[in-house]
């Protein structure tokens, strides 16, 4: 790890994930500033090596580390435990994104982009903007997801199209600001917990489209019981907010 400062720290969660982490590591690598930015690799001691793998990359190349985690616990406090990582070491943005590929490395720079020139507090990479889209996805996910992303938009009375998305970079104030001992989602719903939380502390959410794809290998780490989460989880906020508990 390098000494100085990061400017950025881009969370890599990961639950066996081997065949993904090296090709993403060396493709972050080509498109962050390796002098100022870091790639913060999150595992939940993975069975498949991951970890291992994760940890011979942080010895070959300065801008890689690692935090290792003793169980897996969900995708929420996996990025939880990133995110006081990188607050930690000083990092000014603290980008999030997928270690499959479904979310585009050449996209990192604009998210960045966006957040330091004011844009935006939060910047979302957004499927459901203009210009954005899903790529090799058939009807019936299409559907899904997009009902998703309209029932919690509805329900939480806010304008952001893309709420379940989870390629994101925090300006440093925005996690410092809400309350991350208050986010209580494990998976998916995460993503629309945060987002939410970070509007109604009253900080700009800016939108940047981008073409988000299915996974390269690797299975995917969708359950039923991450669905039903975020469908009593959304009704929940908009409550705990209602009477300002939130």
């Amino acid at each position: 790890m390098i000494g100085t400062v990061p400017r950025a720290v881009v969370c890599l969660p990961t639950y066996n994930e081997r065949d993904n982490l090296e090709p993403m590591v060396r493709a972050l690598g080509e498109v962050l500033d390796t002098s100022q930015d870091r790639v913060l690799v999150v595992d939940d001691s993975s069975p498949d090596g991951t970890g291992e793998l994760a940890d011979r990359l942080a010895g070959e190349v300065a801008f890689v580390s690692v935090l290792h985690r003793a169980a897996k616990e969900g995708l929420g406090p996996a990025y939880i435990a990133g995110f006081r990582r990188a607050l930690t070491e000083g990092a000014e943005l603290v980008l999030e994104m997928d270690c499959d590929f479904s979310h585009d490395p050449a996209d990192v720079p604009r998210l960045i982009a966006a957040a330091t020139s004011g844009e935006g507090d939060l910047v979302l990479g957004s499927r459901y903007v203009e210009g954005g889209g899903t790529g090799n996805w058939g009807l019936g996910r299409r559907l899904v997801s997009k009902g998703g992303s309209f029932y919690a938009r509805a329900v939480l009375g806010v304008r952001v199209r893309d709420l379940t998305g989870g390629f994101k970079c925090f300006r440093r104030t925005v996690l410092e600001t809400i309350d991350l001992d208050a986010l209580s989602a494990r998976g998916y719903a995460f993503q629309i917990e945060t987002t939410y939380r970070v509007i109604k502390a009253g900080f700009r959410v800016v939108e940047v489209p981008i073409q988000f794809v299915d996974r390269r290998v690797g299975e995917s780490k969708m359950t039923r019981s991450i669905v039903a989460e975020a469908m009593w989880k959304v009704p929940q906020l908009r409550f705990r907010a209602l009477t300002g508990r939130l």
